[in-house]
């Protein structure tokens, strides 16, 4: 059995691979330079592709990006402050990332005769990111298994899980953490206040998991608005299903 991982060195994607490993897949991962601020995500890849024994491929789609440019990961936008689930985080959206790079993992795929393709797309993304939510994987999944004549299949795991359940899952697999990657700036520590270093935070104490991560800010006493871990259970974008 194989799977190709669609992965950036976060916390989702090597969760997803750690998984995949456990369950016995030999394992391919896959990452992408699209011209991203955060590229060192992808030293963070090199270091658990390291730890699995598996092989990274990066695939260059910098030109690419230049076209993607009205956010806040490609373009000349300030990444925002805040928790996950505010609206400035719209501002992080790329435009049809997952759909792109997953497409290119499923290609891939076919040509090395791997069953799979994985993503760690999650409930907390559906909010702001319309290429992560149920309705989108399940159409992809029917295209790729169409243009493979069903020779590849498209996984979502964690696709109705929370953070904070993907956190509880790496822990058990013995995933070290410290290794991955998430701060969107993209600088030499975590800054602890853009929207991705809140939600790591906010995914290791919902957990109950130690959070190994240096921040530059820590802890949540910087935000003033309310913290929403109560919204957790709440259908998110409208798009929530059971």
């Amino acid at each position: 059995m194989k799977a190709i991982i669609v992965a950036s060195g976060g916390m989702d994607s090597a969760t997803a691979a750690y998984q995949y490993a456990h369950r016995g897949y030999e394992l391919h991962l896959v990452g992408f330079d699209y011209g991203q601020r955060h590229v060192k995500e992808l030293s963070a890849l090199m270091q658990v592709g390291g730890r699995l024994n598996a092989p990274v491929s990066i695939i260059d789609l910098k030109s690419l990006g230049e076209f993607l440019g009205r956010n806040s990961l490609t373009g000349d936008n300030t990444v925002p402050d805040g928790h996950y689930r505010e609206e400035t985080m719209r501002q992080t959206v790329v435009p049809n990332r997952n759909a792109i790079m997953i497409n290119i993992a499923a290609g891939i795929a076919q040509a090395e005769n791997a069953e799979r393709v994985v993503t760690g797309v999650h409930s907390g993304d559906h909010y702001i990111y319309p290429d992560c939510r149920p309705q989108f994987v399940r159409a992809l999944a029917e295209s790729i298994s169409y243009a493979t004549e069903g020779a590849v299949a498209l996984d979502a795991p964690f696709l109705h899980l929370t953070k904070a359940d993907i956190v509880k899952e790496g822990a058990r697999l013995n995933l070290p953490y410290e290794i991955t990657w998430s701060c969107y700036k993209g600088g030499a520590q975590h800054c602890g206040t853009c929207g991705t270093c809140f939600e790591r935070k906010e995914s290791f104490n919902v957990a109950g998991v130690p959070d190994p991560t240096n921040y530059i800010q820590e802890g949540f006493e910087w935000y003033k608005g309310s913290l929403p871990v109560e919204r957790a259970g709440l259908p998110v974008g409208g798009e929530m299903e059971s």
